[in-house]
């Protein structure tokens, strides 16, 4: 039985000289997967990132900050140390990170409600949720645990 292929079945197979052999992982990666959706697994990322929300404090809370902030301010010429957590909003989603900044205060500015630190960093009084410092605990007791 003579098939359709008979006359070419047993031929080489051709080899061009202009263009060289594609090697075999360039071969594989023609028909390999590609990403139909680019930036696909990024969206995937942001949206599975999880934000803190921002805790409002009681008035209590605030005018215990308040105090510290003015006793940290009446000691600014001694440079005190303290560590501020803070709330920072999130660029591209609801919500943000409480992070904390330690450093020296160089300013305290309560007309623009920020507080500078010797490195450069300023932040806003109104996202301070926390203050801590050694200044604090030299105070006699004053800013010890209040009673609940």
């Amino acid at each position: 039985m003579t098939g359709r292929y008979d006359d070419i079945i047993d031929r080489p197979h051709p080899v061009s000289r202009r263009h060289p052999q594609m090697t075999m992982s360039g071969r594989a990666a023609q028909f390999s997967s590609f990403a139909a959706l680019s930036g696909y697994e990024d969206a995937v990322r942001e949206t599975a990132r999880q934000t803190d929300r921002r805790v409002e404090l009681s008035e209590d809370a605030k005018a215990r900050l308040n105090e510290k902030l003015r006793f940290l301010a009446d000691l600014r010429e001694a440079r005190p140390s303290a560590a501020f957590t803070c709330f920072v909003p999130d660029e591209r989603k609801d919500g943000g990170a409480y992070v904390v900044r330690t450093g020296y205060i160089r300013r305290i500015d309560e007309f623009a409600r920020t507080v500078q630190l010797t490195d450069g960093t300023f932040f806003s009084i109104d996202d301070i949720y926390e203050i801590d410092s050694e200044s604090f605990r030299d105070s006699d007791g004053l800013f010890s645990a209040p009673a609940e």
